[in-house]
């Protein structure tokens, strides 16, 4: 073919999950799109279920991060928890590797949990699972927790910083703390808060030194 034959891997991928790519006051242009359905579309190995991806792009503001600018955020969506994650490098390419390398280390755990439930292997408590973890250095974002039906405000005008710009809403479903602490460590934030089963009442589970956590509930 001329010299230029190309490979069945060199061919991008569409996965079958819904992938929806939008800018926060970024254009997206087709090429990177596709680029995008392709790099997602083999993590859906690790669980068939996926249904969406959710991919937003945006400038990072901050202006300590002049050389990481460019922000990546992926959201995951599928029958079970849901499982995020985010990067910021020099460019929407740069920032996407990263994001995907985090998301394909937090749906492998989730699918190993997963055979726990089946009998593959002795269950391990969430701080053992999460011993090969390295705690990201990105700043937290929302509570960690997303929801399908949640409601997402934010404000189109920046007004600087010691201002809130994004309100988020979720539903709350009670939950064991070892839960939220899964939770928390698929969406990759320092915090999560959730409705604690046991107390009937909100509390926040929290990331503290090395791989330790924190609890916070409220009386």
């Amino acid at each position: 073919m001329n010299g230029a034959e190309q490979t069945i891997s060199d061919v991008p991928r569409t996965p079958d999950a819904d992938v929806v790519v939008k800018g926060r006051n970024v254009e997206v242009p087709d090429h990177f799109r596709i680029h995008v359905a392709d790099r997602l579309s083999r993590l859906e190995r690790f669980d068939p279920s996926i249904y969406l991806f959710d991919v937003e792009l945006f400038h990072e503001r901050n202006r300590r991060q002049r050389k990481n600018c460019q922000r990546v955020e992926i959201t995951v969506r599928g029958k079970g928890p849901v499982v995020r994650a985010e990067a910021c490098a020099d460019s929407f390419y740069g920032a996407l590797e990263s994001a995907v390398v985090k998301l394909e280390a937090r749906l492998r755990r989730s699918k190993d949990r997963r055979r726990v439930h089946y009998g593959e292997k002795t269950p391990v408590s969430v701080a053992e699972a999460t011993a090969a973890l390295v705690e990201d250095t990105l700043p937290a974002g929302a509570d960690g927790s997303e929801s399908a039906d949640r409601a997402d405000t934010e404000s189109s005008e920046y007004a600087g910083p010691g201002h809130i710009v994004r309100t988020k809403v979720h539903s709350a479903t009670p939950m064991s703390v070892d839960d939220a602490l899964y939770q928390m460590e698929l969406v990759g934030h320092d915090f999560f808060l959730f409705h604690d089963r046991e107390t009937d009442r909100p509390s926040v589970v929290y990331r503290r030194h090395a791989f330790d956590y924190g609890l916070i509930r409220l009386t």
